[in-house]
């Protein structure tokens, strides 16, 4: 299904408008992260543009989007609740500087290691996790300030609206190529959501959701488990914590949750009186001016020592793990998607660029974000004019077009989602069950089902590849054999097949019999390698045991490293540099 994407060719015109697409879909995903971060809304969406415009800027993958992402916000989310969102930006700060040393370091080719049923797994995992996040878009606040899903004619109206809204997009692409068909769809379901709502403004029940009622519904609801996370701490009043009646609640002109009343500061054992009501939360929106450093705005200031380093660190590490490899995992995704080459270390550099002036500008981090890119390949982006207008607009409609982004109705932006799980998930790999080998096909389900139960992208691929690292090498400790001859001059000759390292070390050392060889003996690793210093202590410790015979061992055909590290042998290694095989390696060139 990843030819899906391939249909889509090169332009600038492409490019300006799947970014204007991207910069769309990436506004409720911006303000989603945040209140998961627990920062507030323009703190996520500002994030969202500087990791956009750098990345697109210096990154190693043109046509690859960059935000805040769930991935990095889980990370934060504890250490702003526990220190405050001060700490979030030196935290974020360090992150970057640790993703460009790993980049200078030339660490970024490492996710070649990645195998391809670690990157299936992860791909159709992924593919399942964006289809669930979703369903987060079909429910409301109840009227006891729960989160339920729609029934009735709201369910209806959501659905045929993101029905509409697939159909256009799968359709419009056979007519016309002249409009990215994601854009053509949410300009379309945008105008129908606002004449429904126009004629449905007298009853809730035929009204369809927008950005703007998301942003809202998720403020109402932190308020609330706000609340009941603080009514929970109060001992013997545990009846009262997750319980708030109608009257409980306080509500504005159009009925919506802006606080609660006195009746959970009470719970909380906060004294007040029984008419005040508790301090409700400062209207949400998504307006604001050219972000500041954050040192110049109104945060406090967090010392500069050991102290604060402490704290941060391990943050900041998890951080630029988490970071480098959902992007990195991302980048080897758009690489098979448009068939060309990504350079890992560039993008390694380029997320650490971005998450530095991120953490200055007072912003909560980010990485590659997976969806996006996506909407962005399918909708022709491919060079980095379009991670730049993506960034460009999503700052234009934070200046200025705040009002008109929050008429967008949710089921275009769930409509756009879908389509690209479908074209995500690869769905020739269901196909390949029974002819995959089974370590291969429990891998694949492995970090498939890690993703989609855990939400960790980053710990199910270092799973994924543990797991198949473990696979190989207990394959590949039963490959190890030998050919035992005699030559003409009498010495027994072993050719060894196969490769020396930790799990074949056993099966090396039984094919020898020092006790009942001749005097002279020759062990031939012309069609060997020795990977690994188990592999050269076990040829260490065969050498000591045919010295102790008084017994001539000659080791032949060994690599340059072998030989300097073989000290036990001493002049006992005989090699023949004429017939030694050289070996080479992957360079850097491409990393």
């Amino acid at each position: 299904m990843l030819n899906f994407f391939r249909r889509q060719s090169s332009s600038y015109k492409n490019d300006v408008l799947s970014g204007l697409t991207v910069a769309l879909a990436l506004v409720p995903e911006a303000i989603a992260f945040a209140f998961v971060a627990g920062v507030s809304p323009l703190i996520g969406l500002y994030s969202a543009f500087f990791l956009g415009l750098i990345t697109a800027v210096f990154g190693g993958r043109p046509g690859m989007i960059s935000g805040a992402t769930g991935a990095m916000a889980v990370v934060v989310v504890a250490l702003v609740a526990t220190y405050g969102v001060e700490y979030l930006f030196p935290t974020v700060i360090l992150c970057g500087l640790l993703q460009i040393a790993i980049g200078l370091g030339r660490l970024g080719k490492l996710i070649r290691m990645v195998p391809h049923p670690v990157m299936l797994g992860f791909v159709n995992g992924l593919a399942i996790v964006i289809g669930l996040a979703q369903l987060g878009s079909f429910k409301t606040l109840s009227e006891a300030g729960e989160l339920v899903y729609l029934q009735g004619m709201p369910l209806a109206l959501m659905l045929g609206l993101v029905a509409l809204t697939m159909a256009i997009i799968w359709l419009l692409p056979k007519l016309t190529s002249a409009v990215p068909s994601s854009l053509a769809a949410i300009l379309v379901v945008t105008f129908i959501s606002i004449a429904i709502n126009q004629m449905g403004k007298d009853s809730e029940s035929h009204t369809v959701a927008t950005v703007g009622d998301m942003l809202q519904t998720n403020q109402q609801a932190k308020v609330i488990a706000d609340a009941k996370i603080a009514a929970s701490a109060t001992s013997g009043l545990a009846e009262n914590a997750n319980i708030f009646l109608e009257e409980d609640l306080v509500r504005n002109e159009d009925g919506k949750v802006i606080g609660i009343k006195e009746k959970a500061q009470e719970v909380a054992a906060v004294a007040a009186t029984d008419d005040t009501l508790a301090e409700a939360p400062a209207e949400v929106g998504i307006s604001g001016g050219f972000p500041k450093l954050y040192f110049l705005d109104d945060y406090e200031m967090v010392p500069m020592n050991l102290e604060t380093l402490w704290i941060i660190l391990p943050f900041a590490v998890v951080l630029c793990g988490v970071g480098l490899i959902e992007s990195l995992m991302t980048l080897s995704l758009i690489d098979e998607i448009t068939e060309t080459r990504g350079q890992g270390n560039r993008e390694c550099i380029g997320q650490g660029a971005a998450n530095l002036v991120c953490g200055l500008f007072g912003g909560m981090g980010g990485c590659a974000m997976i969806g996006q890119s996506l909407i962005n390949v399918n909708s022709g982006g491919r060079g980095r004019l379009s991670g730049i207008t993506a960034a460009v607009c999503l700052l234009m409609f934070v200046m200025f077009l705040s009002d008109l982004i929050t008429m967008i109705p949710m089921a275009a932006l769930v409509g756009v989602m879908f389509m690209v799980v479908i074209g995500t998930f690869e769905w020739a790999s269901l196909k390949m069950f029974r002819r995959m080998p089974r370590s291969d096909m429990f891998v694949m389900v492995l970090v498939a089902g890690y993703t989609v139960f855990m939400h960790d992208l980053a710990s199910a691929v270092i799973l994924g590849v543990i797991v198949s690292a473990l696979v190989f090498a207990w394959q590949h400790a039963t490959h190890l054999a030998a050919d035992v001859k005699l030559n003409e001059f009498g010495s027994k000759v072993y050719q060894l097949h196969g490769p020396l390292f930790f799990a074949s070390v056993a099966s090396f050392k039984e094919m020898f019999d020092p006790a009942s060889d001749p005097d002279d003996v020759v062990i031939d690793f012309y069609y060997t390698r020795v990977y690994d210093q188990s592999g050269l202590e076990a040829i260490n410790g065969l050498a000591e045991k045919y010295q102790a015979l008084g017994k001539r061992l000659h080791l032949t055909h060994l690599s340059d490293e072998c030989r300097n590290l073989l000290d036990t042998a001493g002049d006992l290694v005989e090699v023949n540099v004429s017939e030694d095989p050289h070996y080479h390696i992957a360079t850097d060139r491409l990393g």
